[in-house]
């Protein structure tokens, strides 16, 4: 009586010759290769599991997973920053432009500081800017853009916003950098992108600040360098003059002057009083000159009816 499901063992293989070109030894290769394979075919058919894997294969098995998916995380990892640092490194965003040199000027595509323009003429602009948070540092040195206190300032900020923090948090990287005069009473600053530096006048420091990115509101990370603070900027109105090149202490002062005497004949504001110049650098340093964009600004007030 023939079964239902014969096992491939009990069947009757014919006996044949091998072929000529074949040595006895392949051809009895060949042979328990069939065999071999029908005893797999009987274990699967009878049910039956496969011998359990040995804590050596286990372990091989645990570390290929793991290295699969740390070189699946390593390569969105990469893609992120290589996407950030592409938005930092070629700008591609304008401002409305009032002449051929703001016309030339771009900015990396980065979350910045809100504000809304409430009026322009050909000299400067005026805005109204929401309240932000920044992360500063006061400046070493009596210089608000010296290469050596600069750069020792962006640093320090930098390792803050990228993970020396309490959390040990990356945050994304946010524009412009703001340069301040500050009052020695610790007046709080506007940022959120760029890196604002000040003066204390009194004292005849500057600070450097990054703004922070806006998705955090109050609950960033605190910095584990003592010399990084946390503040909240709070809203205000400005009046900026934009320019392209790099930056000096000298042309800060110049511009400054320049903007405090155009405010002057202003119809609707007036510079407020002990108000502090602010310099906002929107690129990094290898960005041609005619295509960066640098801001002047003044802290403005209504005049009274």
């Amino acid at each position: 009586m023939l079964l239902a499901s014969p096992s491939i063992s009990n069947l009757q293989i014919p006996v044949f010759n091998p072929p000529r070109n074949k040595t006895s030894s392949s051809y009895s290769s060949d042979i328990f290769l069939i065999k071999s394979m029908a005893t797999t075919d009987n274990i699967e058919r009878s049910g039956r599991t496969r011998a359990p894997m040995s804590a050596f294969e286990a372990r091989v098995s645990l570390v290929l997973a793991l290295a699969a998916q740390t070189s699946s995380v390593s390569q969105r990892f990469l893609m992120e920053l290589a996407n950030e640092t592409a938005k930092y490194v070629f700008p591609s965003r304008r401002f409305e432009s009032r002449s051929l040199e703001e016309a030339l000027m771009a900015v990396p595509d980065l979350e910045t500081v809100e504000f809304k323009v409430l009026r322009r003429n050909d000299q400067y602009e005026i805005r109204e800017v929401e309240s932000y948070f920044i992360a500063e540092t006061t400046m070493p040195g009596k210089y608000g853009f010296d290469f050596a206190g600069a750069s020792r300032s962006f640093n320090v900020l930098a390792e803050y916003l990228f993970g020396k923090n309490t959390r040990e948090k990356q945050m994304e990287m946010t524009t412009p950098v703001f340069t301040r005069r500050v009052k020695s009473d610790g007046e709080k600053m506007d940022m959120t992108t760029p890196v604002i530096t000040r003066k204390v006048e009194d004292q005849d420091k500057w600070t450097m600040s990054f703004v922070m990115p806006s998705k955090y509101g109050d609950n960033l990370p605190l910095p584990k360098d003592s010399s990084v603070t946390i503040k909240e900027v709070p809203k205000k109105v400005i009046a900026i003059v934009a320019f392209s090149g790099f930056v000096t202490d000298e042309e800060v002062e110049r511009r400054d002057s320049v903007l405090r005497n155009l405010l002057k004949n202003d119809p609707e504001f007036r510079v407020k009083e002990d108000a502090s110049v602010e310099v906002a650098q929107y690129n990094p340093p290898f960005t041609l000159p005619f295509n960066r964009r640098n801001e002047i600004a003044l802290e403005v007030e209504r005049k009274e009816a």
